[in-house]
């Protein structure tokens, strides 16, 4: 198995939605690919190419720190404006054959090294479906008071960490 790391592309739309509905398929957190466009942001986004076929994929965006997007609606151009420290990562999800074999580690430190050389100081996410130890492994630590809209499910809880820190902990 030959796996890459690479920057999601136009073409690769399709496959991203398609594991994204796998991913979330018993659950109300599917987006669907027009949603997930507008959380796109250029040099933030990357996909898992395994022998030419996506197998996971990173969607991450500026983002205002202890804030989030809703899931109901999407992305407002807003929160693309220039000077945003906190780097949001929206998803990450490898296909189901392959996941526990690090290759979600790889991608959270490829996203770790590209928001270092854009200069953002923090990273955050909402850790849904139980993976809040996956990312307290990775330097991640939970605001249970930050509030968040209501399609992220019971349980969901908005985390951060300085750039730096995610690293050294993954």
């Amino acid at each position: 198995m030959e796996d890459l790391v690479r920057d999601l592309t136009e073409a690769d739309w399709p496959e991203v939605a398609a594991l994204e509905a796998e991913a979330y398929a018993d659950t109300s957190l599917t987006e669907g690919e027009a949603v997930l466009r507008s959380r796109a942001s250029a040099g933030t986004c990357f996909v898992l190419d395994v022998d030419g076929r996506i197998a996971g994929y990173a969607l991450a965006l500026p983002y205002p720190r202890f804030s989030c997007p809703d899931l109901s609606r999407p992305e407002q151009p807003v929160h693309r404006l220039p000077g945003l420290s906190n780097l949001h990562l929206h998803d990450l999800a490898v296909a189901r054959p392959l996941r526990r074999r690090g290759l979600g580690t790889r991608m959270v430190r490829h996203l770790t090294d590209a928001a270092r050389l854009r200069g953002f100081a923090t990273m955050s996410l909402i850790a849904v479906l139980g993976r809040e130890s996956f990312w307290r492994a990775h330097g991640y630590r939970p605001h249970h008071e930050t509030p968040l809209p209501a399609g992220y499910g019971a349980g969901a809880v908005y985390m951060s960490a300085p750039v730096a820190a995610v690293r050294k902990a993954g």
